[in-house]
């Protein structure tokens, strides 16, 4: 990597950099690529004009590699959560574009005083959405799913015709009143959300909080520190969570045929089957779908209303921490991904319902124990 130091008087700009002696890389095309540990690439675009330009990772729960690739040059380094890196690209030799990157700030909710305990109203209908009764902008009182596979507030397109309180979409952060405490999210529209609701939330208005989620009591209760009770439960399995941008995954292990594949899935409460496996992953992993018997053929949608074409397929095994279940309708995605194309497997409420869960996103780990959904038929086999 060619690299030029510079000294820079920052007091001549709008801006204040971390360090006075900054590296300097090179460009000949205004695009780049940022690689984020061993998530996909992102493309950037390289600019003069903005001073610095800043690209934000989602959550990091541990230091991680940073590449940031031109088309002549390189930059890598390590990145901590809640730190910054800033460097100089010099495009064709004449314009400085001062780039930093910059991990998410940290909290720790953990210190608060008097620690919170917020206990709010929780149900799962019978087509495995889960929701609660949240008042948005203190005017609009929603059923609203919560949805660990997204981020900030989604709304459906039917129901921003109707709410009172006039929203702006993707860059206006909300306030969002669920049990005592409120929150902040920016607005989206999507076409569709899970039945009974009229949007959905993420998990990042829980960051560096700890969720409980009880299925046997109908609770959510978000938490400002982990509960020692919890902790000291042999019956809860512990599974360390992986961040691939705004997302969060857990390890589990599905079993066909005497064949095992062990890999990421994500853990996403706003998908209302048990589990979605990825054709081209199990593919790669030699894993026998073949050996799957056929339950059925369908047509699904995703949030937008896109057609998936999807298999469903009866899994012998899956398991998770110390938990095995056992003969799971699985649907295989051929086509259409429905995560924005990525190649990735999916485990959703029909499954993680049966578990009294428990997400630190303090210490990034989820517990899990059976709740009294653990042994109920799949709705796909009744």
């Amino acid at each position: 990597m060619k690299q030029i130091t510079l000294i820079l008087f920052l007091g001549f700009y709008h801006f204040s950099f971390s360090q006075n002696t900054l590296t300097v890389i090179t460009a000949t095309k205004n695009q780049a690529k940022i690689f984020v540990g061993d998530n996909p690439a992102k493309d950037w675009g390289i600019s003069p004009d903005v001073k610095p330009d800043v690209f934000t990772t989602g959550k990091l729960a541990g230091p991680a590699t940073i590449r940031f690739k031109t088309d002549s040059d390189s930059i890598v380094f390590n990145l901590k959560p809640g730190q910054r890196k800033d460097f100089i690209v010099l495009l064709n030799g004449k314009d400085s574009c001062y780039t930093s990157i910059q991990s998410q700030a940290t909290k720790d909710f953990s210190k608060v005083k008097p620690e919170f305990h917020d206990s709010i109203p929780f149900r799962v209908n019978k087509q495995n959405t889960n929701y609660v009764t949240a008042v948005v902008n203190k005017t609009d009182t929603l059923q609203l799913n919560f949805d660990s596979g997204t981020t900030e507030l989604v709304l459906t397109n039917e129901a921003l015709k109707t709410i009172k309180s006039g929203i702006k979409l993707y860059d206006t952060p909300y306030e969002i009143q669920i049990g005592r405490r409120t929150y902040k999210a920016k607005v989206y529209d999507a076409e569709l959300t899970g039945d009974g609701t009229v949007g959905r939330f993420g998990w990042n208005i829980f960051d560096e909080m700890i969720v409980e989620l009880n299925y046997d009591k109908n609770l959510m209760v978000v938490h400002s520190k982990m509960p020692a009770h919890i902790k000291k439960d042999k019956a809860y399995t512990k599974l360390g969570i992986k961040y691939y941008g705004e997302l969060f995954f857990v390890e589990g292990s599905i079993s066909q045929s005497g064949v095992s594949n062990k890999d990421w899935f994500l853990f996403d409460t706003g998908y209302q089957r048990a589990t979605m496996l990825d054709n081209d992953l199990v593919k790669q992993n030699n894993f026998p779908t073949d050996k799957m018997p056929v339950i059925k053929k369908v047509i699904m949608h995703g949030a937008q209303g896109n057609e998936i074409p999807v298999i469903t397929a009866d899994l012998e095994k899956l398991r998770l921490g110390k938990y095995e279940l056992k003969n799971i309708p699985a649907q295989i995605v051929t086509t259409n991904k429905p995560l924005r194309g990525a190649t990735v497997h999916i485990l959703g409420n029909e499954i993680l319902k049966r578990f009294n869960t428990v997400l630190d996103f303090q210490e990034n780990v989820v517990y899990l124990k059976p709740s009294k959904h653990f042994n109920e038929q799949y709705t796909e086999k009744k």
